[in-house]
């Protein structure tokens, strides 16, 4: 064994004594001391004392003095599982009330998302530094996938635009002979263009609606955060007519706050029941083009109403002509939990049901847009 797998197993071992005869240096007393107060349920004199507290506790200067040793000893995206561990395994949403605490935590999704569903909660005095966390996480969101999203729509709806089979008033015969120059016949003395290229269509004609449908019961946490960056991008598009609907056993129409994807965020309700069917009721009145209307639905399928009205208002939205797609979730914490019984009957309808990273979101989206078998999507190629 050589001296790094010697010192790794000394770490998970932990403790001052261990049987090894191996001592741990000062920085490896500091990282054993941190990850002992967070996952031994050992007294403080088990783990080397009062070194780092034996635990957090209740102790407000104890927590915050934790928060700064994990940043000292591990990378970002550890100090992010550490404190989500804290949050789970002890409880302590407290650190994330009080204003001090809060600004000390290393902002992730999971993060924005906890705080999302302690917003009825937070005091005056951490709402403002909540939204600042809030805020620099969608910040990065938005730099990570907002104009790839804006570029994938463009590209789908430019070629929605350019008739394949245009009429002869509408060939565009300047593009039409440039396109077509490798197929110039010398014994005709002209082109013979393979290809015919029309003007693009009047933007309204081309014009796209979209509704996204997102449940925000509690396990819809993260989806709810992606769902917000997108949303916002989506309704930057002249292009596109968005709007944003969010839902547990009540229905919030949010569209008005698609501007700032923060006010959308706050403007949710995580942790509520579900009710589908009364949500999708609402999204039927929205729509006013139905074979120009994509509805994303972002839900787990958990149906806490009535199962046959969601497939009944599925089935009088696909038979309208709007195109309907489901994600289970739209996040990167690998296989979701959902209604595979409510999955099956959605597919049966027409309706493919699966789950989608952010990072595939513009490509799925652009497929959609452009009407094609997303069936690829559903088993997963």
């Amino acid at each position: 064994m050589n001296d790094e797998s010697a010192r790794r197993w000394r770490l998970v071992l932990g403790g001052e004594e261990d049987g090894t005869g191996r001592g741990l240096s000062e920085e490896d007393s500091g990282i054993d001391g941190v990850l002992a107060a967070l996952y031994d349920e050992r007294s403080a004199s088990t783990r080397g004392g009062d070194r780092r507290g034996g635990g957090l506790g209740a102790s407000a200067p104890r927590v915050a003095r934790w928060l700064g040793d994990i940043r000292q000893y591990f990378p970002g995206s550890v100090v992010q599982v550490l404190q989500r561990d804290a949050v789970d395994r002890l409880g302590l949403t407290r650190m994330l009330l009080e204003p001090e605490l809060l600004a000390a935590v290393e902002p992730d999704v999971h993060l924005v998302g906890t705080l999302l569903s302690l917003n009825g909660v937070l005091p005056e005095e951490t709402k403002e530094t909540a939204r600042t966390v809030v805020r620099k996480v969608v910040a990065e969101l938005e730099e990570r996938l907002a104009e790839r999203t804006r570029s994938a729509v463009r590209g789908a709806l430019d070629r929605a635009a350019r008739g394949r089979r245009p009429r002869g008033g509408d060939i565009d015969w300047d593009r039409t002979v440039r396109a077509n120059l490798r197929h110039y016949s010398p014994s005709l003395g002209t082109i013979v263009p393979e290809r015919l290229i029309g003007f693009g269509r009047r933007a309204n004609s081309v014009r796209r609606d979209v509704v996204l449908a997102v449940d925000q019961s509690g396990s819809m946490a993260e989806s709810v955060v992606y769902s917000g960056v997108f949303g916002a991008a989506l309704a930057s598009m002249r292009a596109l007519s968005t709007k944003f609907v969010a839902f547990d056993t009540a229905v919030a129409d949010l569209t008005d706050h698609l501007d700032d994807p923060v006010d959308l965020l706050f403007g949710t309700q995580l942790g509520g029941g579900t009710n589908i069917a009364r949500a999708l009721a609402y999204c039927q009145g929205l729509v006013e083009r139905p074979e120009r209307t994509l509805l994303v639905l972002i839900s787990d399928l958990y149906e806490g109403g009535v199962r046959e009205d969601l497939l009944r208002r599925v089935a009088e939205l696909t038979g309208a002509g709007v195109q309907v797609v489901t994600l289970l979730a739209l996040s990167d914490s690998g296989t979701p939990f959902y209604d595979h019984d409510n999955a099956a009957a959605l597919g049966e309808l027409g309706v493919p049901a699966f789950a989608c990273t952010p990072d595939r979101f513009p490509d799925l989206l652009a497929a959609a847009l452009r009407h094609e078998d997303l069936s690829r999507w559903a088993t997963g190629d």
